[in-house]
């Protein structure tokens, strides 16, 4: 059978990590079902109609960040005559915290332009969040036929808030394994803008958006003491939203040759590069006050198979579960100096130790989670789970 989706969410070339998701995912499941007709009701800012060849789908500009009406969403519903599943990618940075999204679902179940609709709350607020609104529309969820998480935390928590059980489907967020591991370090290199000559020594990559809930500040501070041992290299790359960081990053570039600092959006191959790049991956976040979320750099690195050290922030729960010894404290840049050093010294030890986390990296690659994603669509439109597994 023709399986009809239409996705709701950010897409390339807009510079957001859940467009990136969207489109791993929906590459994922064509390939597992490839009579799925997919369609994305995307945000305006990534241009007009098109149609991307690697997903094979549909690209319709269909709404702005937050906006409060999705008039437009509802008339490109119609034009295609509907769709079987409405699958929504929420992040509340792309659909605010108002009523606007869960009045275009009802007008849509109503006038029939879908049959179930299911919702990936990317991000989900607890009681203590200092972000009004979250809350109200986190009490509205059921009125989604399936509540997608990739956490437990984001489970237990929206189960706390009263959210039916039997409606919330955990499903970890996918892995892609990388696939340049075998490319020779120049390439690499060369790929990313980087002369061979600057590596020096043991290479530590710190990928993603550069702000201070990824803990950059903190990252600034562990790294000082780094620099000055002269065997250290660190590449931090990404796009830049801290003008204050950016400043010292730029000073620590200029009075130190073992700091680079590649200061553009980076695409999902390009990090997978500097994964496959460098020696170990740091990720010294520190999250929003009551807000759980997973990390989607933490999965690009995994599929690295390389050692990651982090914070013990729940967006990194994943690695905490996994691989606690390879965390440290939240806002603790002696902590983060000391475990670099360790891991520096003792790096074969920490291969063998995060095993766990890489074969996690293998149980959440895209098609396992893609058919975890089909099974549920089975199970929301009421049809035989082998009639879209292929089994």
């Amino acid at each position: 059978m023709v399986l009809k989706i239409g996705f709701a969410s950010t897409y390339p070339p807009t510079h957001c990590g859940v467009g990136e998701y969207s489109r791993m995912l929906i590459t994922a499941l064509k390939s597992l079902y490839p009579r799925i007709k997919a369609y994305v009701f995307a945000d305006k800012r990534g241009g007009d109609r098109r149609f991307d060849e690697l997903a094979k789908v549909d690209i319709i500009p269909s709404f702005e960040h937050e906006e409060t009406s999705y008039r437009k969403l509802l008339d490109n519903l119609a034009l295609i005559d509907g769709v079987d599943i409405l699958h929504v990618q929420h992040e509340y940075g792309i659909f605010g915290k108002h009523n606007g999204l869960i009045e275009a679902v009802e007008e849509a179940r109503e006038e029939r332009l879908v049959g179930k609709i299911v919702i990936t709350m990317h991000t989900v607020d607890h009681p203590y969040t200092l972000r009004s609104g979250t809350l109200e529309f986190q009490r509205q969820l059921n009125k989604f036929d399936a509540i997608i998480v990739h956490s437990a935390l984001q489970e237990f928590e929206l189960i706390h808030q009263g959210i039916d059980p039997s409606k919330i489907i955990r499903i970890p967020h996918g892995t892609l394994l990388n696939p340049y591991l075998w490319l020779p370090r120049f390439k690499l290199a060369e790929s990313l803008g980087i002369s061979e000559e600057q590596l020096v020594g043991f290479l530590i990559g710190v990928p993603g958006f550069l702000r201070k809930d990824k803990g950059l500040d903190i990252l600034v501070k562990a790294v000082k003491p780094l620099l000055h041992d002269g065997d250290y290299t660190v590449i931090v790359a990404g796009e830049t939203r801290d003008p204050v960081l950016r400043k010292e990053l730029e000073e620590m570039v200029r009075n130190g040759p073992n700091m680079i600092f590649i200061e553009r959006w980076l695409t999902s191959e390009e990090i997978l590069k500097l994964v496959a790049l460098v020696d170990a991956v740091v990720l010294p976040y520190r999250d929003r006050p009551a807000s759980y979320s997973v990390s989607g750099i933490l999965h690009l690195s995994m599929g690295g198979l390389k050692p990651i050290i982090g914070t013990r922030a729940p967006r990194l729960i994943e690695l905490y579960h996994h691989a606690p010894r390879m965390t440290v404290p939240v806002r603790n840049p002696d902590e983060l100096t000391r475990k670099i050093r360790w891991l520096r010294i003792n790096y074969d030890v920490a291969i063998a130790y995060m095993s766990s986390l890489y074969s996690y990296a293998v149980r959440t690659e895209w098609r396992r989670t893609a058919r975890r994603h089909l099974s549920l669509y089975a199970y929301v439109l009421g049809i035989e789970k082998s009639i879209l597994s292929g089994e």
